[in-house]
C-alpha cells in the first residue's frame, strides 16, 4: 500500500499538481511533536509543500532557548516564560511522563534503535524548508516576541492559516 501511495503522489507531482499538507501543532508534548515533525519531514521528502501553525504550547516547540528575555515583560509573561519548556527537548510526555523518566526511556529506546530525537526532526523540517508559522494571538497571549523564536518562524493570524490550510490537501490537528 505505501508503494501506491508513493506513486501516486509522485505520478500528481509529475502532472504539475504538487500536493500540500498542512499540519496545526496544539500540543506541547514530546510524542505528539515528534509525530508531527516525522509527518513533516515525510511529506516533504515525497516533494509535497508543508506547512507547520504553532499555537499556544506547541510554541514550545519552536522557542529558542538562546534568545529568551525577560524585559518588557509583565509579571504573568515572565512567570509563563520561566515555568514553560525552553525548546524540544523539555517538553514532556503526553503519557507515561513519570516526572521525566518516561521521556528519558523513550529517548534511550530511540538511541538504542539508531532513530533521530525530536531535536534532529525540527533541525531536519528547518533544512529542507518546512514553512514554521506562529499564531499571532498566542503569542500574544502567552507574551512571546518572534525574535524568542528559531529563525524562519513567521507569524500568521488565525484567518491566515485557515486560507493555508482550506488550500491543502491533508490538513491534521495535533
Amino acid at each position: 500500500m505505501e508503494e501506491n501511495v508513493t506513486g501516486q503522489v509522485k505520478e500528481q507531482g509529475q502532472a504539475g499538481e504538487r500536493k500540500k499538507l498542512s499540519l496545526l501543532l496544539f500540543s506541547g508534548e514530546y510524542d505528539k511533536a515528534l509525530a508531527a515533525l516525522i509527518l513533516a519531514n515525510s511529506a516533504k521528502e515525497m516533494d509535497i509543500e508543508v506547512s507547520i501553525f504553532f499555537t499556544f504550547w506547541g510554541l514550545c516547540l519552536i522557542r529558542d532557548p538562546q534568545k529568551m528575555h525577560m524585559e518588557d515583560k509583565n509579571t504573568y509573561e515572565k512567570m509563563f516564560g520561566l515555568m514553560a519548556p525552553a525548546g524540544p527537548e523539555d517538553l514532556p510526555l503526553s503519557n507515561m511522563n513519570m516526572a521525566g523518566m518516561g521521556k528519558a526511556m523513550l529517548k534511550q529506546m530511540m538511541k538504542d534503535n539508531e532513530a533521530p530525537v525530536l531535536g534532529d526532526f525540527l533541525k531536519g523540517a528547518q533544512n529542507k524548508g518546512i514553512n514554521f508559522y506562529a499564531c499571532k494571538l498566542a503569542m500574544e497571549v502567552m507574551g512571546l516576541q518572534l525574535d524568542e523564536m528559531l529563525p524562519d518562524v513567521k507569524i500568521l493570524t488565525a484567518q491566515e492559516y485557515l486560507r493555508d490550510a482550506m488550500e491543502s490537501d491533508v490538513q491534521l490537528f495535533i
